[in-house]
């Protein structure tokens, strides 16, 4: 049963932090994809037992990216990336504490971070690693530009 919740949250994990959630049913749905099978009353436990917060837009966040949220929206002028290679362009002076926030978030797609004074690279895994970094950096910031692919 603990390896099945323990499974089950490791999905909402990447789900949450891949696709902009904004309610409990679109999380089962999502979850149905992953082969879980649940009641919303089970997402809404692991919800509560994940921490999971809703931003001002409406979408779930992980507790563990609150933090991350916070530097990204308030300093976060632009993400810009090619292949595995994002480029974060923050206020003057931000970038190193911003690149503490992208590390202390120990995403699993991001290998580290070099920080100017108001510029960060982040190096990620693979391409779509760098895809999805800076979807989730533009989903944070509630940055107003097209992501592209």
């Amino acid at each position: 049963m603990a390896k099945r919740r323990s499974g089950r949250q490791g999905a909402i994990r990447e789900i949450v932090r891949n696709n902009n959630i904004r309610t409990q049913r679109m999380l089962v749905d999502e979850l149905k994809v992953y082969g879980y099978d649940c009641t919303q009353a089970t997402v809404s436990r692991d919800i509560a037992d994940m921490g999971l917060r809703k931003l001002p837009e409406g979408v779930y966040v992980l507790a563990e990216d609150l933090h991350l949220q916070r530097m990204v929206s308030d300093l976060v002028v632009d993400v810009l990336r090619t292949d595995n290679l994002v480029l974060i362009k923050a206020q003057p002076g931000t970038a190193s504490g911003i690149a503490a926030a992208v590390d202390a978030a120990e995403l699993p797609d991001v290998l580290g971070s070099l920080a100017g004074n108001d510029t960060i690279l982040v190096i990620a895994k693979t391409a779509e690693d760098g895809a999805r970094f800076e979807t989730l950096i533009a989903k944070l910031g509630n940055l107003r530009k097209q992501v592209q692919a």
